[in-house]
């Protein structure tokens, strides 16, 4: 069943957590979620929203459970889940799936059949699902792409954030600990913690 409102208006840091071991679902293909990172509006220069509302970030400042979809280098896209309150601009970066469902279809996409490569890394699992910017700012609540429980918990940590230049000593990166799907091995220290 895909999870609801009350899910994703968590506070992002929180939302970034709670969301490593569930699934997104797409169509065919459904793949759990084993890596993400929290963006936030206060504090973070990471953050696109950091200074303030334009037109690529707009999404951001919506409803939370909402897609936020971007490109990146003129060729990846990212897929984000709009989090924290309305108006204020942060969103959660899934960073890596682990493939579940609809594998053939994702290695076409991805052109390998090596299946610890189809979605360990944002612009991947993408590519993987077929995400685009036509998904941009979409309700995870109506579909198509939508989350869904996953009841089993894993054992998760937390180090600074991948590839950025500026807010990268944060401490909001989430992955589920000793999965091969992780897009990089942990950046400096790490913090056990379990998902609840």
């Amino acid at each position: 069943m895909p999870l609801g409102k009350k899910f994703f208006n968590q506070p992002t840091v929180d939302l970034a957590k709670a969301l490593l071991g569930k699934y997104l679902c797409f169509g065919k293909l459904k793949g759990m979620i084993v890596e993400t990172e929290a963006y936030l509006y206060k504090d973070d220069p990471g953050c696109h929203a950091s200074r303030g509302k334009t037109v690529r970030n707009a999404p951001m400042f919506g409803p939370a459970g909402n897609t936020y979809v971007y490109l990146i280098y003129g060729m990846y896209h990212c897929i984000n889940i709009v989090s924290g309150k309305e108006g204020e601009g942060e969103a959660v970066l899934l960073r890596a799936l682990e493939p579940i469902e609809g594998i053939p279809l994702m290695q076409r996409r991805r052109k390998t059949a090596k299946v610890e490569n189809l979605c360990n890394g944002p612009g991947k699992l993408t590519q993987a699902f077929g995400i685009t910017k036509k998904h941009n700012n979409l309700s995870l609540l109506k579909g198509p792409i939508q989350v869904l429980d996953n009841k089993k918990n894993y054992e998760t940590a937390c180090s600074t954030r991948i590839g950025l230049t500026e807010g990268k000593d944060l401490e909001l990166r989430f992955f589920i600990k000793d999965n091969a799907f992780v897009s990089k091995a942990p950046a400096l220290k790490t913090t056990n913690h379990t998902n609840l």
